[in-house]
């Protein structure tokens, strides 16, 4: 059993932004496999199913960036899994270049609030994640208005391939494991 859960922002105005990157990608998951956001468990929006021959539960939480942690804990209660091998966190990252990945199985939660959540609230950084590059944007400018914007145009016709690379990573990860899929998404960025 796997909790693959993405981080966002509740509510249609965060809906399109880049900090939504999370839910985007969980969406595209759900999108393929026909599973729907149907069940509320654990302070979170739940689509149950199956993935490359793994049960899931596909989660967007409902809280907050800065209190996700709350979700992360409760589905991992819920479910009753551990969050060192079953519980995979998809969210967007500064640091990385746009549509760039990195797979880690472990980490410090770095300057991403939803993460600083989920590593206090677990007391653990061994957790498996994929970060997915969203730029830091122009000089200057602040990065809580950068991951709250929208993306730019260019961008935006860019993000469907990118949300189905983050889904081929995530069922390479349910189908051969963590291990081959870091061999495979990182190193080279594939950006799209």
């Amino acid at each position: 059993m796997w909790i693959v859960l993405g981080l966002g922002n509740p509510g249609e105005e965060y809906a399109k932004t880049r900090h939504n990157v999370g839910f985007q990608c969980v969406n595209e998951l759900a999108r393929r496999h026909g599973l729907e956001f149907s069940a509320k468990i654990a302070k979170s929006r739940v689509a149950a199913g199956t993935i490359a021959g793994q049960r899931v539960a596909l989660a967007k939480p409902f809280t907050y960036m800065n209190i996700i942690g709350q979700a992360a804990v409760g589905l991992c209660q819920w479910y009753k899994v551990s969050a060192a091998e079953n519980l995979l966190v998809i969210y967007d990252d500064l640091d990385l270049p746009f549509g760039a990945l990195r797979l880690r199985e472990r980490g410090s939660a770095g300057t991403h609030n939803g993460m600083k959540s989920v590593v206090g609230l677990l007391g653990s950084q061994v957790f498996p994640r994929i970060r997915v590059g969203i730029g830091q944007g122009p000089p200057g400018r602040d990065a809580a208005s950068y991951v709250l914007g929208r993306f730019t145009r260019d961008e935006e016709a860019a993000l469907p391939e990118l949300y189905a690379h983050v889904a081929d990573a995530t069922e390479l990860i349910l189908r051969e494991g963590f291990t081959k899929a870091m061999n495979s998404y990182n190193g080279a960025a594939k950006t799209p």
